[in-house]
């Protein structure tokens, strides 16, 4: 496998390269734009495939068998006890951008008690916070940008931020004890 950062790696349409901390030979991991809450991140596989019907049998497995691996490792990091997973298969199920990812959040107790208690994460994920297309689209210099409707506390970051928390994380797979 070729060193992280040596070959462009895409999200949809969105060169993500600078944004990933793992990479295996059918799936990569990657920072998330806006993260839902710290360590927010997603793994999708490296072909651009829309929905999880559309993998065969090498990138399925290694697709879960990664967001087996990275979850512990965000988990670690960011001082979880739980972790949501989730994949929102198609359009109709939330999916924002046409290539199937997977959303792993590290949770821990009464994180979100303030937002209506711990399932506050589903409408999140469902709603403007959870759109990952649209924030891309918002940092994307392919498309004038539109004034932001989200909260106030919770602003996309730069590509430098996401780069370094990518950086940091590639270096905490490394020290990932399986």
């Amino acid at each position: 496998m070729p060193p992280l950062g040596s070959t462009p790696v895409y999200f949809g349409n969105f060169l993500v390269t600078s944004q990933v901390f793992h990479k295996t030979a059918h799936s990569f991991a990657l920072v998330n734009i806006k993260p839902l809450l710290p360590g927010h991140v997603l793994v999708s596989p490296l072909r651009t495939a829309r929905r999880l019907s559309d993998l065969d049998h090498a990138e399925i497995t290694d697709l879960f068998l990664t967001v087996q691996q990275v979850g512990k490792m965000v988990e670690r990091v960011y001082g979880a006890s739980s972790l949501n997973i989730a994949i929102q298969d198609g359009p109709a199920a939330g999916q924002s951008v046409p290539h199937l990812h997977t959303h792993i959040i590290p949770r821990q107790s009464a994180d979100l008690d303030e937002q209506g208690g711990s399932d506050a994460i589903y409408g999140l994920l469902e709603g403007e916070d959870g759109d990952v297309g649209r924030h891309l689209w918002e940092n994307s210099r392919k498309r004038p940008k539109f004034p932001a409707v989200d909260d106030s506390t919770r602003k996309p970051r730069t590509e430098p931020e996401m780069a370094e928390e990518a950086q940091k994380l590639a270096l905490e797979m490394t020290r990932q004890h399986l």
